[in-house]
């Protein structure tokens, strides 16, 4: 596809196929999974064709192996629908003895009782996510996550964002959907992520485990739910909430509904990174509200970019999630995975990035200029707390490789005191 715009994932997937007999790739509906896995597929089945999708799965049904016929790699999109073709697909590649012979696409997570074996060894699995920044062109990607993490010489001072603040405002409430992209003006780019909402909604939270699902209470999940976006909210707290209007609907109901949104990667709440550096009980333990993308959070609450704009307090929330999906998006490269950190003295580092090798970067998000002292201040804290920790000989937490504040402002630079400040408009893989 001449105007297909690459992906972080791209060199992933392509370095993966090469060392395994299939990969599973997952992810959100619309962030483009099927479009990138055909960039590296010679034969495609996509068992969601309406003309065909009968016969498909009667064949699944019968002789799941005749479905696995055609030039390697094949991609075999939206897998999930005959769950047998995981364990055909696990086989083959047994029978083949190759590498690179499937792409298994879905956008819900893996029914583990569907299926016989976990094809551990077989099947690789990998996550998409919607297009960070740097992916729809909008980040210049001047300063390298992987290089500030690999490099100690590397300057980062002067690079430069171009992104002003109402760019970056409807970037984040039109979402990383590549399909917003392709769209001719404002508007519609920014009804895409509303039609996302309403799709989940009104379908998919039924059809993702043939539960069928009230619309009007998953609305209300969502809007709850971004409203707490970025905090530490309990979920009790989102359930009594909802008790207004849906007091006749259970803990254990809402917790089936959230269960399906997790399953659609609609949810992805951030865990607690909990060191020993204090007793037990003084670090927050529970999970960060957050959604794969920030324009779930605008969507659901019917929030518009002119009313975003004039509450950057708000916007200040859906900034966070905007930046933590980014990270996500870079540090894939590295098997990276993200946490945060807060304990009851308000400690605290958005999050926590660490690395498949054991480095780390603390880092504090702050849309505006005026905020940054207080974020370094937090990060020199936690770092200063690290180091005190390890002088009692209680037990060795390695030093942060990093720390960082990403803000929304133009220029990046390094502080005297070891802290980086980079704009999310110029970061990049």
């Amino acid at each position: 596809m001449s105007d297909y715009k690459p992906r972080v994932i791209d060199d992933i997937l392509g370095d993966v196929l090469g060392g395994i007999g299939a990969v599973l790739l997952t992810g959100p509906k619309w962030c483009g999974k099927t479009t990138t896995a055909s960039q590296h597929s010679k034969s495609i089945l996509k068992m969601q064709d309406p003309d065909k999708k009968k016969d498909y799965l009667a064949i699944a049904d019968t002789k799941p192996s005749l479905l696995l016929k055609g030039e390697a790699p094949r991609l075999i999109d939206e897998w999930q629908m005959a769950p047998v073709l995981w364990d055909a697909v696990r086989n083959e590649v047994d029978e083949r003895g190759l590498d690179g012979q499937f792409i298994l696409t879905g956008s819900t997570s893996v029914d583990e009782s569907a299926i016989m074996h976990s094809g551990t060894g077989r099947i690789a699995r990998l996550k998409m996510l919607p297009m960070s920044l740097y992916e729809s062109g909008e980040s210049t990607g001047e300063v390298s996550l992987t290089r500030l993490f690999n490099d100690p010489d590397y300057e980062i001072d002067g690079a430069i964002s171009h992104l002003e603040i109402e760019q970056l405002v409807f970037a984040a409430c039109r979402g990383g959907w590549p399909a917003s992209l392709q769209k001719k003006n404002d508007r519609q780019k920014l009804y895409v992520a509303a039609s996302y909402v309403d799709n989940i909604c009104e379908s998919d939270i039924s059809t993702v485990d043939d539960v069928s699902r009230d619309p009007q209470y998953a609305h209300a999940i969502l809007k709850s739910y971004a409203r707490n976006i970025s905090t530490l909210a309990a979920n009790t707290t989102i359930i009594k909430d909802l008790q207004t209007n849906f007091s006749y609907k259970s803990a254990p109901t809402f917790y089936s509904y959230i269960n399906a949104l997790n399953r659609l990667f609609v949810i992805e709440d951030v865990p607690a990174w909990s060191p020993s550096i204090r007793s037990a009980s003084a670090i927050r333990a529970g999970s960060k509200k957050e959604f794969t993308d920030p324009s779930i959070a605008v969507a659901a609450q019917g929030l518009s970019f002119e009313k975003l704009l004039m509450d950057l307090k708000t916007f200040g929330f859906i900034f966070e999630t905007l930046c933590i999906r980014d990270l996500k998006v870079y540090a894939m490269k590295q098997g990276g995975h993200i946490s945060y950190y807060h304990d009851k003295t308000g400690l605290e580092a958005d999050a926590v990035l660490h690395l498949r090798d054991g480095r780390y970067a603390l880092f504090e998000f702050k849309l505006g200029s005026r905020d940054i002292e207080e974020g370094a201040m937090h990060l020199n804290k936690l770092h200063d707390l690290i180091i005190v920790h390890n002088s009692k000989n209680e037990g060795f937490i390695p030093e942060p490789n990093l720390k960082i504040v990403i803000t929304g402002g133009q220029m990046a630079y390094r502080r005297k005191d070891g802290v980086y400040v980079i704009p999310i408009g110029c970061i990049g893989v």
